[in-house]
């Protein structure tokens, strides 16, 4: 018994040696590195821009992840020599996140941070609505033109999140008409074969006090071969060109005196096999009211339109008698395949160009239609 007494008793002495020089390598194990991250774990409708943050004192960050619940994961940049990181982007309106940070102290010995929060469900929300469709062939003038369902206050934070590839690659910037259209285009036209992506992550974008972005979309389209068309208005003649060669060259007749077409560089936005062509709806009261335009291509918003004409007689190549529109000649119904009309109807495609010379009138305005190549580069990148 005094055996194990002495043996306990000198036991007992030695684990507080050494539960005291333990301690001490614990202490010394762990990391001086505080990581704080923005805003608390567990925190709800948190805002979709600016709130995100991580931070860290004595150390420097190494590692941030930050998932939404599907596993995305969120862009993000380490600044102030690794004191600090915020993301690249807005958030998801309406989505969970994790985040995952990890520091290092000046001694190489790590801390982590793990925290999890959901942000805000707007009650008030905005829609882009674009063209080119996904998927489409388009013409070499085509720009992404996108049209929002309430006007943008904050345009920067709106532009950021539309992000323009390319292959090859070239120069594409933005151009705002009023608060509620954004075009893009590159300086010059397309190259034919460009193949451009647009990411339009609109999805949580504070576009105007309160009112967020709800869509995310990737957007695809290809630029097709290269046509683009001359009218010339005093010349009654109308040359498509494909590949900067003239193919064929078209009899027209342009507006009339005191309804000249405007001069220059209209984008097709719109092709219709018939449609009705009414004066009241573009401001001539009942001068006109033809229900079976054939082979109608759009060039403004306005009502400026590329089409065929059964009723024109002999204007097509010897007088302008159109009510601003450029006509072609046709048949009613639009059956003969063999017409002008038809011709440039079914060789043409949304995106391709028509421009119109030696017009009695003044140049189209860059937003009437999607006719922003009538500005300068200098004034479109402003």
């Amino acid at each position: 018994m005094l055996s194990l007494t002495a043996c306990g008793g000198g036991g007992g002495k030695g684990a507080d040696d050494g539960k005291g020089k333990g301690g001490t390598q614990q202490a010394e194990r762990q990391s001086t590195a505080a990581v704080t991250i923005t805003p608390k774990s567990g925190a709800t409708g948190v805002d979709t821009s600016g709130a995100l943050k991580v931070d860290v004192a004595k150390g420097k960050l190494t590692e941030v992840t930050v998932k939404d619940a599907k596993g995305e994961k969120i862009d993000g940049t380490i600044t102030g020599s690794g004191a600090s990181w915020t993301p690249s982007s807005h958030l998801a309106a309406a989505t969970k996140y994790t985040v995952h940070a990890v520091a290092k102290d000046s001694d190489g010995r790590a801390a982590a941070e793990d925290s999890t929060f959901t942000t805000l469900t707007p009650k008030n929300t905005f829609l882009g609505d674009f063209t080119p469709e996904d998927g489409s062939t388009v013409g070499v003038g085509m720009p992404f033109s996108v049209n929002f369902t309430r006007g943008i206050t904050d345009p920067k934070a709106v532009e950021k999140a539309i992000k323009i590839t390319t292959q090859p690659a070239v120069d594409v910037e933005g151009h705002w008409f009023g608060n509620d259209r954004l075009d893009f285009r590159p300086e010059k036209y397309w190259k034919e074969g460009t193949k451009v992506t647009v990411d339009l992550d609109l999805d949580g974008v504070e576009g105007r006090a309160g009112v967020y972005g709800e869509q995310h979309k990737t957007v695809k389209f290809t630029i097709g071969r290269n046509q683009v068309s001359v009218v010339d208005a005093a010349k009654h003649t109308m040359k498509v060109t494909q590949d900067g060669k003239v193919v064929k060259t078209i009899p027209v007749t342009t507006g009339k005196p005191g309804y000249a077409t405007w001069n220059g560089q209209m984008v097709i936005s719109e092709r219709l096999a018939v449609t009705r062509m009414n004066g009241e709806t573009v401001g001539y009261g009942g001068e006109y009211d033809i229900k079976d335009v054939p082979h109608a291509m759009r060039l403004t918003t306005s009502g400026t339109f590329l089409h065929g004409n059964y009723w024109g007689g002999d204007a097509f190549g010897n007088y302008n008698a159109s009510h601003g529109c450029v006509g072609l000649s046709d048949v009613r119904g639009g059956y003969d395949k063999s017409t002008p009309a038809a011709w440039m109807f079914n060789h043409s495609i949304i995106g391709d160009v028509v421009i119109v010379k030696n017009s009695h009138d003044h140049t189209v305005a860059p937003d009437n239609g999607l006719n922003g190549w009538n500005m300068s580069w200098a004034d479109w990148t402003k």
